[in-house]
């Protein structure tokens, strides 16, 4: 029939998928980690529990993290004391803060990358948002519609309570989106509060105070598109995209949300877990030559799930110190961020890339592999090639 041509596939792209820009935001309000246990104690109550307190300040010494942005103010914990204790239900008061807060973070990052991309907001074809936190209909992807003005016509796909695998998950899907649609603009969206798994101490329960102690708040935003317009300045290329769900991992962390918020779990093991399995990560995405590759001729984005994870993975990749160096940087800087770091990484790479005088984005490395970590145990694994520096000055 003559009137099924108007619902012939889209062509796909000719070439790979591109990131075109990325932004990144913070909340203003930051935390110093060596201060932190001597606030986090006094605002939550529990400046009596003396033994615990010394416990948490040695786990913040140890993290190496400088500082975490947080949007979570001493005010706001005063409006909302159900937060700072343990076990009280709290759904409420937290959902009423992240779903203000995690659009608008959001559109704060997607600001910045769409400004760098150079294109209107009008030229945005996809958008993939990744969360965490703000699980609501409509959810938050549709707020950040509204708040940055995008076209009605805009595909969505939202991606709620992943875990911190999922900026590589949203990377991937927006490689298959970008890819299989011809002239598609894909911006990508992370953004991350620890408002929902925030609480107060507890003596039964001492993998809290890790998270307490890790966690920060932090929004990153690509464009993602694929045969780059004259006017669009490539950085990386999106080679390849894989997740591998590691076998009898599924107790190594997890999250559930109750009444109470969102509560975790980060098993001991865990760094041993997942620097055991790269090299199976790897072969799943760089096929049988991983066997005999070195890994140091690849520049390297790791997700900064702690200090004893990116360990792990430096000694079993058998990488020197330098190859992590960013992912460390951003540890140190933001904290685990969640979704967000990876593409915090991302960014902070191409700059020294630049800053450094460079060759490509990838600190003269033309290619790379991302890592990110989540529940189940899942690992993403996303492969990039670096573009030239002197396309992207």
């Amino acid at each position: 029939m003559a009137c099924t041509e108007a619902f012939r596939r889209a062509p796909p792209a000719d070439g790979p998928a591109t990131v075109l820009a990325i932004g990144t935001a913070n909340p203003s309000h930051f935390v110093d980690q060596m201060q932190y246990p001597d606030y986090y104690f006094r605002v939550t109550n529990a400046e009596d529990k003396t033994e615990l307190k010394q416990k948490f300040k040695r786990i913040c010494e140890k993290s190496t993290i400088r500082k975490r942005h947080m949007c979570l103010t001493e005010e706001i914990l005063k409006e909302n004391p159900s937060l700072c204790a343990y076990m009280a239900p709290s759904f409420d008061a937290r959902q009423g803060i992240v779903l203000e807060e995690v659009p608008r973070l959001a559109k704060e990052a997607a600001d910045k990358a769409i400004k760098e991309w150079g294109r209107p907001v009008s030229d945005v074809t996809h958008l993939v948002f990744c969360s965490a936190a703000g699980v609501d209909l409509p959810g938050v992807d549709y707020r950040l519609i509204q708040l940055l003005g995008l076209p009605a016509r805009v595909r969505r796909v939202m991606l709620y309570n992943v875990g911190c695998h999922a900026g590589g998950t949203a990377l991937r899907v927006a490689k298959d989106l970008a890819e299989n649609n011809k002239g598609a603009r894909v911006l990508v969206v992370c953004s991350e509060l620890n408002v929902m798994f925030f609480r107060g101490p507890d003596d039964h329960h001492f993998e809290n105070l890790i998270g307490q102690a890790l966690f920060g708040d932090g929004a990153a935003a690509l464009i993602v598109g694929a045969d780059p317009e004259e006017a669009e300045r490539a950085i990386y290329e999106v080679a390849s995209a894989t997740q591998v769900m590691l076998p009898e991992s599924e107790e190594m962390v997890g999250g559930h949300l109750r009444e109470i918020g969102l509560t975790f779990h980060l098993a001991s093991k865990l760094p041993a877990v997942v620097g055991g399995n790269i090299e199976r990560c790897l072969e799943a995405a760089f096929g049988p030559q991983a066997g005999v590759a070195d890994w140091n001729e690849l520049f390297w984005i790791v997700h900064p799930g702690g200090r004893a994870i990116i360990d792990q993975v430096e000694a079993r990749a058998g990488l020197t110190a330098e190859k992590l160096a960013v992912t460390r940087h951003v540890l140190r800087e933001y904290g685990n961020m969640q979704s967000a770091s990876v593409l915090f990484i991302m960014d902070e790479m191409r700059k020294r890339s630049a800053a450094e005088g460079c060759a490509t984005t990838g600190q003269g490395c033309q290619w790379g592999v991302l890592f990110g970590f989540g529940p189940g145990l899942t690992v993403e694994t996303v492969v990039l090639r670096s573009v030239p520096i002197k396309l992207i000055n």
